[in-house]
């Protein structure tokens, strides 16, 4: 047997065992989802603030979630883009459905030049809505002096695409309970209503995402809460006025001060849009950037990537190199090592399913969308998706400007981020995006 097969497989059993082992933490992990919530008497104040620009397909049910929340003391700030942004309309009728008075609506002033039209947004959120008091120490502005009002001890973030069912604040509040905790996130899972080949993609995609996310305590943005005290001492203000995005450098400025994000395994939400190859390869590289950009572990996700893809590329380019050269033994061994690969990874994104299937069908929600899929189709999407995950990886070391939601960003390093020109939602028609509400 040649030595490149041995190395081959050896390498292919590393493999195997060390994802084996990080999903199966992973699952141990949700598989402790419920937990006794904090009661009325104990919730903190509470402000959430959803950043919105343009439409999105499930934004009406976002807001109603929202507005719905079982939780007793919080308030919203709705922060739009733009007087004329599409989501504006939806957001007045939704407002006025519910009759819910204890919310603003912002339109975004100024925007920033440095940094994410979102990151802008949360700035002035958090000045607007006075969650800070006067004359004391801050970062939002060298020139004035303020402090945290005790009335308001975190702030909650969400993206249009989230749909937040009736726990989902306090879900939040109580895994923030703890001087060591500074912020609590959950996480995205996929349950496309439309099985495309982009959608599939990207669920598989982020099954093995999510996975690293949790091991390298990435913060999603998508469902996030973070103490006030937290973001004034880790200096969060100044690194959003100068960032991408808001969510991946949480881990390394809290862990300065002392704290950590925690995971909320309960708080794993499902989106059901849909999306093609083009649309998902831009969102996943964007989201690469940003991990290469701020998360002190980015290195080892290269690594896991690039490995992946070695593995791939080495074994079925030698599974050709042999059956041109009419090895028949060596060419079936190979086949057979390659496919069970494969089997191996489809058998652990199913394991991940079946554990986060309970979560959410105890909130009332369809987790039925996987039996359309047959299991092959499967196994050949996560074929399809290591090379297109391969294809990103590799562009986002190179990429110097980003597009997010028809803006573009000149990124010459993780503080040097230059947006080109604003334009409206409206105006800048930009390209139909993945999921995530990016401003």
């Amino acid at each position: 047997m040649s030595i490149f097969i041995i190395v081959l497989l050896i390498s292919l059993v590393v493999s195997m065992i060390a994802q084996g082992l990080l999903v199966a933490g992973f699952v141990m992990r949700l598989r402790g989802w419920k937990q006794e919530l904090i009661d009325d008497r104990n919730c903190p104040p509470a402000t959430v603030v959803l950043c919105l620009r343009g439409g999105d397909p499930f934004l009406s049910k976002c807001i109603d979630g929202l507005l719905s929340q079982s939780y007793p003391n919080f308030q919203i700030c709705f922060m739009v883009d733009s007087s004329d942004d599409p989501s504006l309309p939806i957001l007045e009728s939704a407002i006025d459905r519910h009759q819910f008075d204890r919310c603003t609506i912002e339109i975004l002033k100024d925007p920033m030049q440095t940094c994410s039209l979102k990151c802008s947004s949360l700035i002035q959120a958090i000045d607007r809505m006075r969650l800070i008091a006067p004359n004391q120490p801050t970062t939002i502005d060298d020139s004035e002096r303020r402090v945290l009002q005790v009335r308001n001890d975190f702030i909650a973030l969400l993206d249009a695409d989230t749909i937040p069912h009736l726990t989902w604040l306090r879900e939040l509040a109580t895994a923030l309970v703890g001087e060591s905790i500074g912020a609590a996130t959950g996480n995205r899972w996929y349950m496309p209503e439309r099985c495309t080949t982009g959608a599939m993609v990207r669920y598989v995609w982020n099954a093995a995402a999510i996975v690293q996310m949790y091991w390298y305590q990435i913060a999603w943005g998508g469902t996030l809460a973070i103490k006030l005290d937290s973001i004034i001492r880790a200096g969060m203000l100044e690194r959003w006025r100068l960032s991408l995005c808001e969510d991946t450098m949480l881990h390394k400025q809290l862990r300065a001060i002392g704290q950590k994000v925690a995971f909320v395994p309960s708080l794993m939400m499902v989106n059901r849009e849909d999306c093609t190859i083009a649309s998902f390869t831009d969102w996943v590289t964007r989201q690469l950037v940003t991990a290469r950009l701020y998360h002190p572990l980015w290195l080892a996700v290269v690594g896991h990537g690039f490995s992946s893809a070695l593995i791939l590329l080495w074994g079925w380019t030698m599974f050709i190199a042999f059956m041109l050269q009419g090895d028949g033994f060596s060419s079936i061994l190979l086949c057979i090592a390659m496919l069970v690969f494969q089997v191996f990874l489809t058998l652990m994104i199913t394991w991940l399913e079946l554990a986060i299937a309970p979560i959410v069908h105890a909130r009332g929600e369809s987790t039925d969308w996987n039996q359309r899929i047959p299991w092959l189709r499967l196994s050949w999407t996560v074929w399809v998706t290591q090379w297109v995950y391969t294809y990103a990886l590799v562009h986002c070391l190179f990429i110097k400007r980003v597009e997010w939601r028809g803006i573009q960003y000149q990124v010459s390093g993780p503080w040097d981020i230059k947006m080109d020109k604003y334009q409206s939602y409206r105006d800048s028609y930009p390209k139909s995006d993945c999921s995530i509400n990016s401003l």
